[in-house]
């Protein structure tokens, strides 16, 4: 890679100290680093270099190993940091950022690539870009790229107002638009999974699918993120953004080694055919719901409007489930089903993928066979495996994972913001978002937006502790469908075949 300066918006916030600093610490033991490579960190804070690298040295204090030469390697990855006092608003701050990053470039001989990351509130990504434009920090004759978190918008107008401006100074192709979920390796593999299982790729469209189940569900509540949260909610914060990529993800034929471009196409291709919903009827594809009081892990919690910065009349939704259905040759007829939520029973990111039964369609009752189910964990732990219903067991339920996904044993895979850190440095945008994506995206949500808006959508209630409201059952029951995996459907229900054939999670 060639030398780059990086600069961090942001640098003493939380993402830099849980996220970025780690990911490129160990980025630079594993030597995927160009060196020589330059940080400038900003903030209001007023900071030397010496209080600046402190405080990295202290985010990663967990991180460190007891390994020969590591003191001497933290000392070299800090030796190139540097900080600068910058406020957003004042234009004489980038003068003074440009002359330092000058200084830098100079003294390390460096040319001038710059990867601006903005580690910062969303409201402040234009008055920055706008900034970088007006003091010439990203005219230099070098690459220049713009690293931006979500949100992206916080509705259809506001994303497409945003991205306008960005647009004035950085091209698409030097935008990267990070979802971490992209980055987890479980999600970067999944055309290495279909190409190695012929059957599987073979299956992997409405001929031989039943339904798709993506869930990503915290146990968390806000962690003192009140202020965002309750202005954006999950359909804004999980919904429109990580949920729909997983969809995207799921929903292509990936090549075992595609071209970035190839699979942004095949994922925009993806969002362009989702059946639209109008706000009339999102009523009937849409649960949204807010957790009450409840227990989790033996442990009582406040309900949501009793969270501290939060109004006792709020209408924030914390749970969203969503039946998606995706108008193309390969995906017709086969609904997807999204859930996320907050303070429920588990900790959980995984995508549910259930074959259309094989056995008979005459045989009834017990006589049937459980579907077959491809299992891809996303989260807390990865894994990719098939369960089938295991030979001379008794019980419907029970099922035998048989692992299709092997990894070579590693004493640490590396995080998500680790891999999308290295491909942003090598201008690999794989697995960023397309702004075509991203605008699909709101163009699907805004009329579920203006539904909630006007209340057409009800805010329902579910017990902290709990998988949500039990109408997000009610979903996948219209199709003759349920959630599988959640032990939730180890209740008793003669009159549903589907929950006898239930695997449950402890299985």
């Amino acid at each position: 890679m060639e030398p780059v300066t990086i600069v961090l918006f942001g640098a003493t916030g939380d993402l830099a100290k849980r996220k970025i600093y780690p990911a490129l610490y160990h980025l630079f033991l594993d030597g995927k680093l160009p060196q020589p490579f330059s940080l400038i960190g900003l903030g209001r804070r007023e900071w030397t270099d010496e209080s600046f690298r402190t405080n990295v040295e202290t985010s990663l204090r967990p991180f460190l190993r007891q390994a020969p030469g590591e003191t001497e390697a933290l000392r070299g990855f800090l030796g190139a940091f540097r900080y600068c006092v910058l406020d957003i608003g004042r234009e004489e701050h980038y003068r003074n950022l440009s002359d330092l990053i000058e200084r830098r470039e100079a003294e390390l001989r460096m040319p001038p690539n710059r990867l601006f990351y903005l580690s910062v509130g969303p409201e402040y990504f234009e008055p920055i870009a706008l900034n970088i434009r007006e003091s010439g920090l990203g005219s230099a004759n070098g690459w220049k790229r713009l690293v931006v978190e979500k949100p992206f918008g916080k509705d259809l107008n506001s994303a497409r107002e945003l991205n306008r401006t960005l647009s004035q100074v950085f091209t698409e192709n030097e935008i990267f638009r990070i979802d971490h979920y992209l980055g987890k390796p479980v999600v970067q593999r999944l055309g290495s999974v279909m190409q190695g299982n012929p059957a599987i790729r073979e299956l992997w469209a409405n001929r031989g699918i039943a339904n798709v189940q993506i869930t990503a569900n915290e146990s968390i509540g806000l962690e003192g993120r009140a202020g965002y949260y309750d202005q954006a909610g999950a359909v804004r914060d999980m919904f429109q953004n990580h949920m729909l990529q997983l969809l995207m993800m799921a929903a292509i034929h990936i090549p075992d080694h595609g071209a970035p471009d190839s699979i942004r196409l095949r994922k925009i291709a993806v969002a362009e055919a989702l059946e639209p919903v109008r706000k009339e009827n999102a009523g009937a594809h849409v649960i949204r719901a807010q957790y009450a009081e409840g227990t989790i892990g033996g442990e009582p919690v406040p309900g949501y409007r009793n969270e501290p910065g939060i109004s006792p009349d709020s209408m924030t939704d914390t749970f969203i489930a969503a039946r998606v259905r995706i108008d193309n040759d390969d995906w017709r007829g086969v609904p997807f089903y999204i859930r996320t939520g907050k303070r429920t029973r588990e900790k959980s990111t995984r995508i549910v993928v259930e074959f259309k039964d094989a056995g008979p369609r005459s045989l009834t009752g017990d006589e049937r066979l459980a579907p077959n189910l491809l299992v891809i964990e996303i989260g807390p732990k990865e894994s990719v495996s098939l369960r089938r219903v295991a030979k001379g067991t008794e019980s419907f339920g029970a099922f035998e994972p048989i692992p299709i996904d092997p990894q070579p044993d590693s004493p640490r895979a590396p995080e998500a913001y680790e891999t999308l850190m290295y491909d942003a440095l090598r201008g690999d945008a794989t697995y960023f978002a397309h702004w075509e994506e991203v605008e699909r995206s709101w163009q699907w949500v805004q009329p579920i937006l203006d539904a909630f808006a006007e209340r057409t959508v009800p805010l329902l209630t579910y017990p902290a502790g709990s998988y949500g409201p039990s109408e997000s059952d009610g979903l996948l029951a219209e199709d003759g469908f349920h959630w599988w995996l959640d032990d939730h459907h180890e209740r008793n229900n003669d009159n549903s075949e589907g929950e006898r054939y239930a695997y449950h999670a402890n299985d």
